[in-house]
């Protein structure tokens, strides 16, 4: 799998350094031509000699070479990879990726790169726990930085808890696993709704949800990193994709919604992810200047909005996949079903308003898949990356059955 595949090794400063050394040699013995980008720290730790030797090719370390000043081009590296993998990823590496940071040659590559990138922990067991820490990892996933969770054990400091970078083995068999994902849905497009929607009541105020954007962003994320084209209709939600493969339109009421996903869905997508919050209503009269108050009740006309679900669902065509969301209260399974039926969709990802975890604004999620054919599957509470990779492999098994 990994024969002829490109593999860019970012290795930062870490005592963990030295495992990047057995994760080239499996690389290379594979048959992939791997390229090792070192930070001046990593030096301290394993040698450019050693990484030159494995990796049958020079170290790279500086923007350029000061005897000769050739130049080690962050754009030519980034677009040269299959993938970016940067294993060990240190606390302080993690922090500059997730910030925009761009101080050395392995992170101006990591800013540029279009490959999917994969980043593996290793630091002591408090660095990994801290709440800084935490958030550049929750941060770097939601924008499609595949992220090889930390391993429990004995630490160079000599505690024991969950800091250790992942076994090599485990490292490129994510590599192998993510190469090949990468493939799997090549030359399909797909078209995925995101974030709430605002209905004007005046200038200033406006009806709308608590839709942060997250479930959809990281499937649209999931969707490019197997190799789909997306393009993402998106209203002002405050988490959006930022991924090679990805584009944004961007939209704030419902009925700008409703022209955007027709047009997009209208160019002929394969895939087709109805995830945005879209309000059910919009006031009838909006009005064009701020409504003062004068100390009486005022009475607010609402009209229901086009149903962006079942105009796609009346225009589908042979061969193509239809998800729909369904976020409930009460009743929840017969209403998820009833709305898969009616507007005729091939699966509905039904959330629960009423477990804990999942719904709006929180990182994890906790949803119900409902099918055409009548079968469904309850997955369980994780973190709405890992559920955007388990609905994107029901869609892959739903177009091999078109």
């Amino acid at each position: 799998m990994l024969a002829g595949k490109h593999v860019l090794l970012g290795i930062t400063g870490s005592i963990a350094a030295y495992k990047a050394a057995y994760i080239v040699r499996m690389l290379v013995k594979e048959g992939a031509e791997v390229k090792v980008l070192m930070t001046v720290a990593a030096k301290q730790f394993i040698t450019p000699l050693t990484m030159a030797t494995l990796s049958r090719n020079p170290i790279l370390t500086e923007f350029f070479d000061p005897e000769n000043g050739q130049w080690n081009s962050h754009v030519s590296l980034g677009m040269w990879a299959d993938v970016f993998l940067i294993a060990p990823a240190s606390a302080n590496t993690l922090a500059k990726m997730a910030s925009g940071v761009a101080d050395n040659l392995l992170l101006t590559t990591y800013l540029s790169a279009r490959c999917p990138v994969m980043a593996a922990p290793a630091m002591d067991l408090d660095m990994y726990a801290h709440p800084a820490t935490q958030e550049a990892l929750r941060i770097l996933s939601s924008r499609g930085v595949e992220i090889v969770e930390a391993a429990s054990g004995e630490l160079a400091s000599g505690l024991d808890g969950k800091g250790r970078m992942e076994d090599p083995e485990t490292i490129v068999d994510r590599v192998r696993v993510l190469l090949g994902r990468r493939e799997s849905l090549r030359g399909r497009r797909a078209l995925v709704t995101s974030g709430p929607t605002r209905e004007a009541i005046d200038p200033v105020r406006f009806i709308s949800n608590h839709s942060s954007g997250k479930m959809a962003s990281a499937i649209a994320v999931e969707l490019a990193r197997r190799g789909a084209d997306v393009t993402v209709v998106s209203g002002p939600a405050p988490v959006r994709p930022s991924c090679a493969g990805v584009s944004v339109v961007d939209v704030t009421s419902a009925g700008e919604m409703y022209s955007a996903a027709l047009e997009e869905y209208g160019r002929g997508c394969d895939i087709t992810v109805l995830c945005a919050a879209v309000a059910d209503f919009t006031p009838a009269a909006p009005s064009g200047s701020k409504i003062k108050k004068n100390g009486e009740s005022m009475m607010l006309e609402l009209v229901p909005t086009r149903d962006i679900a079942a105009a796609i669902g009346e225009r589908r065509r042979p061969g193509e996949v239809v998800v729909g969301f369904a976020l409930e209260t009460d009743n929840a399974h017969d209403n998820a079903q009833d709305k898969l039926r009616r507007k005729n969709m091939d699966m509905i990802v039904l959330n629960s308003m009423r477990d804990p975890g999942a719904g709006f604004g929180v990182d994890t999620n906790r949803v119900t898949l409902f099918f055409r054919d009548g079968g469904s599957e309850e997955l369980p509470l994780e973190s709405k990356t890992a559920v955007a990779s388990d609905i994107v492999d029901r869609i892959e098994k739903l177009l091999e059955g078109c």
